[in-house]
This record gives C-alpha cells, structure tokens and sequence, in this order.
C-alpha cells in the first residue's frame, strides 16, 4: 500500500530513483522536475507530504540513492474546469459503467488532474479502487467501463485482450459515394514522429475496422464503425485512410497545434455500445450511450 492515502479521488504520485548522484532530496527535485517551482517543493516537505516507500517524511536535506521510491501528491494551479458530466449507467459489486462526455480525459495525466473521469467517479461514488479496463480518448464520448473489485477485476481486463468484446462507435465524416459498405479496412498502424499520432505503413496488417453506413446527411454520413482490434486512435486513423476524417479531428489529417478546448466543436465520435458474455455469471451483458450524434 502507498505510504500516503488517496486525497480527494487523488492517488499519490511516486517516483523511482534511477542512477545517479544528488547531495540531496531537493536537488534529486529540482533536476527531475524542472517545471516545478521550488516553492512548491518546499511546501509539501513541510506538510509532510513527500515520503519514501517505508513511509518515512523526507527532508530538504534527506539523502537519496538509486532504489529509493519517493511519493507526492502531484497538484494543478488553475486547472481549467471541463464543462460536460458524465452519467452512471450501470454498477455491480465488479463493473462500474459510464456514459463519458467529450473533453473528458479518463485519467490524470498533464494538464488534466481533478477535470478527470477517474478522479470525478471516485469522488462521487467513494470507490477508491476504480480502476478503467479500456482506453478512451480524451475527445471521444461514450461507452466506459470500471472494474471496482481488484478480486476480479483481471477476469474482465482479459476480454479486451482475448477480442472477446464486442464494441460499436458512431462516426459522423464526409460521405464517400464511390465505396461500397460495409467494408472491411486492415492496414498496419505505427507511431508516427509525433509521439501522439499514429500512420499507416507497409507491411502486415495489425489493426481491422468493420465500416458501414447508418444514414446518409446531405454531404455527410453517420457511420457505424466496428473495430476488430483496438489501437491508438485507430477508427480515427482508419476514417482519415477512406478519405473521410472524423469531423472535427485535430489530429487526422494534420495533427493541429496544441489550442485552448474549442468546446463547441466536439469530435463526432462516439463509443455507442459494447457487449459481452460476464466472464464471471456467463450472461450476455450490453451497454449503450444514451448520447447521440
């Protein structure tokens, strides 16, 4: 167990020493966290919130080795407030479901700390063992699910890695009239330069979408996308390949600089539903986002 506890749906945050060299503590800080003013460390030294793995305080000038295991509580100034809120669509003793808004991250990571769905879900229902078993996008809403029982929680983890989940999105893009749906696109996905994008290259494939057509608006198509395997980004990847980027993608075709949230321009995709036999009851079990696009 973490040496200190969870503080408003806010787990600790730790660090491992690697190889190295430091007089101290503070000076390990400063060289591994640049951006993080001093101040700062000063302050949560005297709160006593900066331990190592025994559950020691640790001083300014506490000595540090390679090995050692620092824990923190990592804080946000004037983290921007997201303004969509999610909806509990299902809970049992093991599965927690949600309905995610656009804009929402599932868990902290940069900017993103308390305007999280992790945190918000813990603090709104008091389980602090949440713990998401898939990946969302920040950008995209929907279907999600929470495991809430450690016990168990393995049992539903290995249906996404075993394709035993049967998963839907809705895609609003271009209408593309000289394809015929459905279709099958297979292609072989790679991070592209950019760390946050992918790109499709020669070789064999590794990634699969299922695509048809729902309904036909004007230039546009609402498409239902059914992806075989699950990589990073990859219906949006996908839909771009067709020539029919998702509508409003910062990332396909051309990855947007880093902007302010325009939250009146969600991505139009959303994770509509996902099925699946209980691995633990062995009833078929279906969830579906009441949002629409």
């Amino acid at each position: 167990m973490p040496p200190l506890p969870v503080r408003n749906g806010i787990a600790p945050s730790y660090i491992w020493l690697p190889e190295g060299h430091w007089d101290c503590l503070f000076s390990f800080l400063q060289e591994q966290f640049p951006d993080v003013a001093a101040s700062t460390w000063e302050a949560r030294i005297e709160k006593q919130e900066v331990l190592d793995q025994t559950g020691n305080c640790l001083h300014a000038d506490s000595p540090v080795k390679r090995g050692m295991c620092i824990y923190y509580y990592r804080e946000l100034e004037n983290e921007t407030p997201i303004p969509f809120h999610e909806e509990i669509l299902f809970r049992d003793q093991h599965l927690l479901v949600v309905d995610k808004p656009h804009f929402l991250p599932v868990t902290p990571s940069g900017r993103f700390l308390q305007e999280t769905l992790l945190v918000r879900l813990k603090k709104s229902t008091g389980l602090m063992d949440l713990s998401p078993i898939h990946r969302l996008d920040r950008e995209t809403a929907g279907v999600m699910l929470f495991s809430h029982n450690p016990a168990t929680r393995g049992q539903y983890q290995s249906m996404f890695q075993r394709k035993c989940m049967s998963k839907t999105y809705h895609a609003l893009a271009a209408h593309l009239p000289d394809l015929r749906f459905p279709l099958r696109h297979c292609s072989r996905m790679e991070e592209a330069d950019k760390f946050f994008i992918m790109r499709e290259t020669e070789g064999p494939p590794n990634s699969e979408t299922v695509v048809s057509i729902l309904e036909r608006r004007g230039d546009h198509s609402l498409y239902q996308l059914q992806p075989v395997t699950g990589r990073k980004h990859q219906l949006r990847l996908h839909m771009c390949s067709l020539g029919a980027p998702i509508i409003n993608d910062v990332f396909y075709p051309i990855a947007l600089p880093c902007k302010a949230d325009d939250f009146s321009a969600p991505l139009q995709l959303l994770a509509k539903s996902i099925s699946f036999d209980d691995p633990i009851t062995g009833r078929p079990r279906h969830f579906e986002s009441k949002k629409s696009l």
